[in-house]
């Protein structure tokens, strides 16, 4: 018996991501097993820091996110199993290993079955957005030590080559399994084409590198000042994302922690989460990024000394600029000619490039188990598409489904 074809969501992407993530965590204990060595046990502590602090909040969402969900898609292992499995840092492990499970159960099966098939979906989606938060809570500052530390000694370790590279790869790939993630939501029509993929890759990977590059610079004159900017820029994220009025978690509590998360993320590149049209809130954010990195730049190059042996960065960050620019360009293009909205235009839909929450142009796949819905991302879907909901079908996640089922 052939096994069939495996669902959307279980694919080479992830496959690709789950690699360079296991690679990336090997690469991580090098740097820090190689600044232990060489006296820097600073370095080491805080690159430790960094992944310890990425792994806590992620086992945390990852928890609560668990003991919200329905008992049918909750794994078949004992509530306090789960919990041990969290306090040692290998809840979202056992998410993937389960979700590999019910992979493999789907596409071994002899039969058409949607409810297996969208448990398989509602696990990825978790999976997918547990990776982005990780990623970001540790690999974008990763990656800021990692290059100051390089421009700190003047020479760069095999160890940190490795670690720049899987943590970019990271960094620009979880962003586009997320949104390959959201897409998956639409009808099988708008899913991410290769040339889709590779212009939404490069255009985050444009935006984030001058950033990095930006907050590193500014860290090699003043390392303690980054330990005041990022706070106070940080701050400024979290009140911003609250005043959007997010609706991500279960309950106001763990919703902040959402917040807070999402603040760490905006710190180095855009995110999306309200519904409405992003277009003003983009031009917003990308502005104040743009001249906060710009200041972090122009300081560095007005307060080095005149003897300072670092001249030769002068033109790479002459080139951030129009690096960024780029990105930008980039992004304009997928919007303008990529974007399943303008697809939905085409054939008639929606007068709006950007989601605004009242137009019937995209499609959504209509689920005859609506309680399987990933509520979650769902949300971030309404989010990102203008969604056209089928009548009379209501989706439900948490311990919404569960009060639904009483």
């Amino acid at each position: 018996m052939a096994p069939r074809a495996a669902p959307p969501r279980f694919g080479p992407r992830q496959l690709l991501l789950a690699a360079a993530a296991a690679l990336d965590v090997c690469a991580d204990g090098w740097v820090a097993a190689e600044y232990a060595r060489g006296g820097q046990p600073g370095w080491a502590a805080l690159a430790l820091a960094l992944l310890a602090a990425a792994s806590v909040a992620t086992q945390a969402c990852s928890w609560l996110w668990l003991r919200s969900d329905p008992p049918a898609l909750r794994p078949d292992v004992p509530r306090w199993l789960l919990a041990a499995l969290h306090l040692l840092q290998l809840g979202f492990l056992f998410r993937c290993l389960h979700a590999l499970k019910v992979g493999w159960k789907v596409c071994w099966a002899k039969a058409e079955e949607e409810e297996e098939q969208r448990r398989m979906a509602f696990l990825s989606h978790d999976i997918s957005m547990l990776r982005l938060f990780e990623t970001f809570l540790e690999n974008t500052p990763q990656l800021t030590l990692l290059l100051y530390v390089i421009l700190q000694t003047n020479k760069a370790e095999p160890s940190q080559g490795l670690g720049i590279c899987t943590a970019f790869l990271c960094v620009t790939w979880s962003l586009l399994d997320y949104h390959q993630s959201l897409r998956s939501f639409l009808q099988d029509k708008y899913e991410l084409s290769l040339g889709s993929s590779i212009i939404y890759f490069l255009w985050n990977l444009f935006l984030i590198c001058p950033r990095i590059l930006a907050v590193a610079l500014f860290a090699l004159l003043w390392p303690y000042g980054v330990a005041i900017h990022f706070p106070l820029v940080w701050l400024a994220m979290f009140l911003w994302v609250s005043l959007q009025g997010t609706d991500f978690m279960e309950s106001p509590g763990p919703e902040q922690l959402y917040r807070a998360m999402v603040a760490v993320i905006l710190y180095f590149s855009w995110f999306n989460v309200a519904q409405g049209r992003t277009l003003y809130r983009s031009i917003i954010y990308h502005s104040f990024i743009l001249v906060d990195s710009t200041l972090l730049a122009l300081s560095w190059i007005w307060c080095r000394p005149p003897s300072d042996e670092h001249s030769y960065l002068i033109p790479v960050v002459s080139t951030a600029l129009p690096c960024y620019l780029l990105g930008l360009v980039l992004r304009v293009t997928y919007y303008k000619w990529l974007h399943p909205n303008v697809r939905a235009q085409q054939e008639g839909g929606s007068d709006e490039v950007d989601a605004n929450g009242r137009t019937n142009g995209l499609e959504f796949r209509s689920l005859s188990v609506p309680d399987l819905m990933n509520k979650r991302m769902q949300w971030l879907a309404q989010a990102q598409f203008p969604v056209s909901w089928p009548l009379g079908q209501r989706f439900l996640n948490g311990a919404a489904a569960l009060e639904s089922t009483v």
